[in-house]
């Protein structure tokens, strides 16, 4: 009888603990381990995380650049080194490694980071001179430059752009895809009137390139003759190298010789012969090249050639280790192909290194 009174009052205390706690808490809810403890905060994190911010060093600052919806990461210290390697027959070698080329550096052994093709797209600006002194040659330079784009642009890779210059450059019609905008941007051109600031707008055309991703290029359609530029020849060379632009040149003061004297060369005045070296200058420091056609039919030929040369170049890259203590100064640049016999190698020769912003 006691064991039976001793299970009674047991079974009566258990069910009022059971019953003050059910008082105090909800079936759906859950004990705090601890009474003292903070409630942990929920967090909803999305299906993709940002990847951590990092604050760039000297020799390894990449920028983001948006082009055509895609995010496209840009070391902002690469050197990009177009290269045309041409056989004896005149032809592009197409099958060499990165391991075939040699780079130098002032002249001290250099590692080539990466080797590209021409699947990398190009990023082109095309100046049209429209100045008085190229009236002759008017109606050829319009349709160089519309056959130019029509030969040259990718639709799906590459953007184009457009500058007209005269007494001062203006841009006339921005970087697109669209070959039609290009060429009616072309047609509606005025008469051609006042001075050449050809150098002034080189220099406009390589600063517009500027921020854009892949392989900057500039062709200049003009006599090369310049008559009012506030730049100077050696400022013009500076701001290409700096911003890593590729310049061809399709010369149409042979074409306007042609058509006066019927001779190919024609008389060559002083002023013409310093244009002709300037624009010499000017693409083999940057791995270009000049053409000089006479007519439509070696028009066609000097597009072809650029249009070929810029689907079979490589694109090697160079990131430099040992600029922090140059900033500011040109670096030259020697490469050549170790099998190289009997091959032509046409590059940059140099850049400048990016100062601290």
């Amino acid at each position: 009888m006691i064991r039976n009174l001793t299970l009674t009052i047991l079974f009566f205390a258990f069910a009022s603990v059971i019953s003050a706690q059910s008082g105090r808490m909800k079936p759906s809810e859950t004990p705090t381990p601890k009474k003292d403890a903070p409630r942990p905060s929920v967090v909803y994190m999305p299906t993709q995380t940002a990847a951590p911010k990092s604050s760039p060093s000297p020799n390894n600052s990449v920028k983001k650049t948006e082009v055509d919806d895609d995010i496209i990461n840009v070391e902002s210290n690469l050197v990009p080194i177009p290269v045309s390697v041409l056989g004896a027959d005149g032809q592009a070698v197409a099958n060499l490694r990165r391991e075939d080329f040699t780079l130098q550096i002032d002249g001290q052994a250099a590692e080539i980071g990466d080797l590209a093709r021409s699947e990398t797209p190009v990023r082109l600006a095309l100046l049209f001179d429209n100045s008085s002194s190229v009236t002759i040659a008017r109606e050829f330079e319009k349709k160089a430059a519309i056959r130019f784009f029509r030969k040259v642009l990718r639709p799906s890779k590459d953007l184009a752009a457009l500058f007209s210059v005269s007494t001062a450059a203006r841009l006339e019609q921005p970087l697109t895809k669209d070959v039609s905008q290009l060429t009616d941007a072309i047609d509606l051109f005025a008469e051609p009137q006042g001075a050449t600031a050809l150098l002034d707008g080189i220099i406009k055309a390589a600063e517009y390139l500027r921020d854009a991703s892949g392989r900057r290029v500039i062709v200049i359609v003009s006599d090369g003759e310049d008559t009012i530029s506030d730049s100077t020849f050696e400022e013009t060379l500076k701001a290409i190298q700096a911003n890593n632009v590729q310049v061809y040149v399709v010369k149409t003061k042979e074409f306007e010789n042609f058509k006066q004297t019927g001779q190919r060369g024609g008389n060559a005045n002083i002023r013409a012969l310093a244009a002709e070296r300037r624009m010499q200058e000017i693409t083999q420091q940057t791995g270009g090249a000049v053409y000089s056609p006479i007519d439509e039919r070696e028009l066609d030929q000097a597009f072809n050639q650029i249009s070929a040369e810029l689907a079979q170049q490589y694109i090697l890259s160079y990131y430099p280790e040992n600029d922090a203590d140059k900033r500011g100064e040109f670096r030259t640049i020697s490469l050549a192909v170790k099998t190289g016999k009997n091959l032509s190698v046409r590059t940059r020769k140099g850049y400048y290194v990016p100062k601290r912003n």
